[in-house]
Order: C-alpha cells, then sequence, then structure tokens
C-alpha cells in the first residue's frame, strides 16, 4: 500500500504522508469504513510529540465533520487506545504516534471495535478513501455534526485494566528503574508499579515535545541499566515512545534480549499451564536459540512475518494465547489485544517473584546464535528480485550456511531502510557475510 506500512501511517510531521489533510482525511475514511450501528464514537489518544495536538485536532476535524463524536483521550500508551476502544463500545480507536523514531516523526496507528488492529483488506478500504481512489461518502448536516468529549481518567482506567490482568498480586520486595522515554508511559508506568508495591526509581518521565525517545527509552535500554548498577535494582524497563514495546536490564545492567524476554515467559506460562497449545508465536527475526530452546522445554514456535499485527492474526487463527517480537512488542492474548509494554513487564516481574529467580537466572535457559542485524538507509526500495548481485549473493549463503544459519533481508515498513540480518554458530561468518550484503546494497541501491 501506498501509505500504511507494518504498523500504520508513518512520517516526517508536517511533510507527506504526515499532514494535516491526510489526518482529516483519514478521519474522514475511517468514518466510513469503521463507524456501523449505534455507536458513533471514535476514541482518540496520542503521545508526547510536538505534532500531536496539531494531527489531533485535524483528525477530530475529520471524524466530526462525518457525524462521528469523538473520545479525546489525551496522552496515553497505545495499548490504552486498544483498550479504551472495546471497553467504551466504540466503534474504531486511533492513536498518534511513531513508536520509537524521534520527535519529528509522526504517524497513525486504527484499532477496530474490538481492540485489535485492522487488517490488511480494511487498511487497504481506509488508504483508497484517503488517496481519493474511492468516492467519499456525504459530511454529516449541520444538525448531525459530531461533538468532542474529553476523556480525563482514560489512565486511570487503564491502569486498573492491568492491575486485574494480574489478579492484584504484589510487587512488594522489588526493586525496579522505570525508563518512561519521554513518552506515553510518563504518567501511568511509574504509579503502576508503585501501586502494585514495587520500589521505583524513575527517568525519563518530563516530556517537553521534544525529548521523546531522545537517548532514553527502549532504543537506549543501558541508560536504564546504569541506574540499575547504581540503586541496586533487580531489574530494569524501558518503554518506546507509545508503551506497546518494552526492553529489559538485568540486575548487572545487562540487556535481555527480547527473545529470551519472550522464551521465559513462554516456559513460566507452561509450567502453570497457561500456554494455549503449548506454542510461543513469534516473528522470522527471533534468534534460531530460541526455537532450539523451546522445543527441549516441549514447547512449539510458529513463525509469522515481521510485524505484531502479524503474531496477533496467528494467535488469533490458531487457538494462541501468547507471542510477541524480539523487538519488544510482547502479546498476552488472554489480556491484551495488542503490544504492551507495562502489561508485559509486570507479568515478568511477578514471574521473577513466583519463581525466586533473578531475570538473568530466567533467562539462561537459552543460548543465542551469534548475530549482527543492520539497518541500512537507503535511497530506495526497488523489490530485491530485481537486484541480481544482492539476490545472486543471498542464495549463495543459504548454500553456505546450511543448518548452521541463516540470512534474511527485507526492507523497513515504516523507515527509508533495509534490515540486514545474519545469524551463524560461528561469529566470523556472520560478520563476513554482513559485509558482503552490505557492499552488494550499497552499489545496487545506494546508501545516503
Amino acid at each position: 500500500m501506498k501509505l500504511f506500512g507494518t504498523d500504520g501511517i508513518r512520517g516526517r510531521a508536517n511533510e507527506y504522508p504526515i499532514t494535516t489533510d491526510i489526518a482529516l482525511r483519514t478521519g474522514r475514511a475511517v468514518s466510513s469504513i469503521l463507524e456501523k450501528g449505534a455507536s458513533r464514537r471514535m476514541v482518540v489518544g496520542r503521545d508526547t510529540r510536538l505534532s500531536g495536538g496539531m494531527l489531533e485536532a485535524a483528525l477530530t476535524a475529520g471524524l466530526l465533520s462525518m457525524g462521528v463524536d469523538v473520545i479525546s483521550a489525551g496522552v496515553l500508551p497505545t495499548p490504552a487506545v486498544a483498550f479504551l476502544t472495546k471497553s467504551l463500545g466504540a466503534s474504531a480507536g486511533i492513536m498518534l504516534t511513531a513508536s520509537h523514531n524521534p520527535f519529528e516523526d509522526n504517524g497513525i496507528k486504527i484499532f477496530g471495535p474490538d481492540g485489535y488492529k485492522l487488517s490488511d483488506a480494511t487498511e487497504e478500504q481506509v488508504e483508497r478513501l484517503i488517496l481519493g481512489d474511492e468516492p467519499e461518502l456525504p459530511v454529516a448536516v449541520p444538525g448531525k455534526i459530531g461533538k468532542v468529549a474529553h476523556l480525563l481518567d482514560g489512565c486511570g482506567r487503564y491502569a486498573g485494566f492491568v492491575r486485574e490482568s494480574v489478579g492484584g498480586a504484589s510487587l512488594e520486595g522489588l526493586k525496579v528503574v522505570v525508563d518512561c522515554g519521554n513518552g506515553a508511559a510518563s504518567e501511568v508506568g511509574p504509579q503502576l508499579f508503585r501501586d502494585l508495591g514495587a520500589e521505583v526509581i524513575v527517568m525519563a518521565n518530563e516530556p517537553d515535545g521534544l525529548n521523546i525517545n531522545e537517548g532514553c527509552g527502549a532504543l537506549h535500554p543501558a541508560k536504564a541499566g546504569e541506574l540499575v548498577r547504581q540503586h541496586g535494582a533487580d531489574l530494569g524497563v524501558s518503554f518506546d515512545g507509545d508503551a506497546d514495546r518494552v526492553i529489559f536490564t538485568d540486575a548487572t545492567g545487562a540487556e535481555v534480549s527480547g527473545d529470551r524476554i519472550l522464551g521465559l515467559c513462554a516456559v513460566g506460562l507452561k509450567e502453570e499451564g497457561k500456554l494455549r497449545n503449548d506454542t510461543l508465536v513469534a516473528t522470522v527475526m527471533s534468534n534460531l536459540g530460541l526455537k532450539e530452546a523451546l522445543a527441549r522445554q516441549g514447547i512449539h514456535f510458529q513463525a509469522t512475518a515481521v510485524g505484531d499485527r502479524h503474531v496477533l492474526e496467528c494467535i488469533r487463527l490458531k487457538d494462541f494465547n501468547f507471542g510477541g517480537e524480539n523487538s519488544g512488542h510482547i502479546i498476552f492474548a488472554d489480556h491484551a489485544t495488542t503490544g504492551d509494554g507495562i502489561l508485559s513487564a509486570l507479568h515478568v516481574l511477578l514471574l521473577m517473584k513466583r519463581k525466586g529467580k533473578s531475570l538473568a537466572d530466567l533467562a539462561a535457559f537459552m543460548q543465542e546464535y551469534p548475530t549482527h542485524l543492520s539497518n541500512l538507509r537507503v535511497n530506495s526500495k526497488p523489490p530485491l528480485a530485481t537486484l541480481p548481485k544482492l539476490t545472486a549473493l543471498m542464495a549463495e549463503a543459504t548454500v553456505s550456511f546450511g543448518d548452521a544459519g541463516r540470512q534474511l533481508i527485507r526492507y523497513s515498513g515504516t523507515e527509508n531502510k533495509i534490515r540486514v540480518l545474519v545469524e551463524h554458530r560461528e561469529a566470523a561468518e556472520v560478520e563476513k557475510w554482513i559485509a558482503r550484503f552490505t557492499e552488494a546494497i550499497q552499489e545496487e541501491i545506494g546508501c545516503p
């Protein structure tokens, strides 16, 4: 699609496609597709970016012009918008965020009335209306224009839902560093941990519209790791800008990979008899070592395409209940309809407490293959099949690796980047092939 990537519409704020015009047209398009039946309400939330207010005003105008009432939830995490959409009986929820991207970017994520992200087919319908490829429905007559209601307790409602997901269990005796990334978790995150009894050291919880994700949060977990060591904390949790992702650091301040977190949670759920069909759902980006370690625990590994939406689709279609991405999206599908960093962090903390083990001890169940993920900015995104040198090199690598490794090359769905992943039992092979792939990409595509 021209507008939608792997996680909604995203780009530089005030530049196409993240403009007020597109936001307004998105409001009209979403109302045309999703506003059905008795509910004429939609939830709108945003993260802390400076451009959020501008885009919210335009998006809201589009919705109101179609006769839809808007529930303005203000600044709160993406999973909170998903939860509120379903719990309030709204016909859609829209979150304005660019997740882990810098403040200059913003984006639009859309949830259906069930709290799940839209299917590809529905996104395509919305996109066609935004771009004018389909005739627009008529706007509302003056007496039917929508109204705006400001939801003042959105964070409180979401916090209650998260507490309910852990049964009101106590975190007393645990000390945790919480890095809010100067984003949507800044208000609700630290308070939730405190309410459940944890001792909390907070950082990056003073958003100013410009500092979201800047040297903090899920992309910079080492910052939380430093505070973990200084304060003798049990672990650190680092959220991205909209708090649908979380990265962990253990008691030594070392980052614990997303694959290890997914695996230790799956093992914990299986031990409690709560891992449906004994299966973990994750993407093709997960380390080969995860699949091998899960097999030793009697747990199946189900791979999907990249993107938490694909993980969720698989979970729903095949009757599973747990999965995620190694990038930090973790989905406890018995409780949530999307990745939820805060909820996931609480479940990991409670697993540590229940088993009386450190995060490092829990994560030691698996050994990861040496891996290198290179993110290269590119001048364009031609289909990989049209790049003879790169495709020939990929075929050569597949034969060379056999069962000892793998390569995965794909374009980012949210940025002008190509992602090159190489894994192998031998670290030297990883670096050799990363260098060869990079050279071919620079020659055939060009890197700015």
